[in-house]
């Protein structure tokens, strides 16, 4: 059975938070948290949170036990950007693009629904 979270506008770039994704896609939720617990970077503590929260998805809502359930799928999609504009030389501007993330995470025990 397959239990889903869902994170969406967090204000990570897409790119940098996808090299923290394909760090723990495939593993146990266990391994993974451990993973994502000693990782320096800001896009760990993110997915761990979201992580955190699919795991307890499956255990209170689907009543699945933790020890048997392995990170399905990973997705980082691109969300709607913010943009800005910084003052340059010469009273022009430049755009600055703040990129935002829909992170999904999707947990499963391996057994088919019922």
């Amino acid at each position: 059975m397959e239990t889903t979270a869902k994170l969406r506008y967090a204000r990570i770039s897409p790119q940098k938070c996808r090299l923290v994704a394909d760090m723990v896609r495939g593993q146990s939720v266990n391994t993974a948290l451990n993973v994502l617990k000693f990782t320096p970077k800001k896009g760990a503590a993110i997915v761990h949170k979201v992580l955190w929260s699919a795991v307890e998805n499956a255990q209170n809502n689907n009543g699945l036990d933790v020890d048997e359930l392995t990170v399905h799928r990973i997705m980082v999609d691109q969300a709607p950007q913010l943009k800005r504009f910084a003052a340059r030389a010469k009273g022009r501007g430049t755009r600055i693009v703040k990129r935002n993330s829909h992170i999904t995470v999707v947990v499963s025990d391996g057994k088919k629904d019922e």
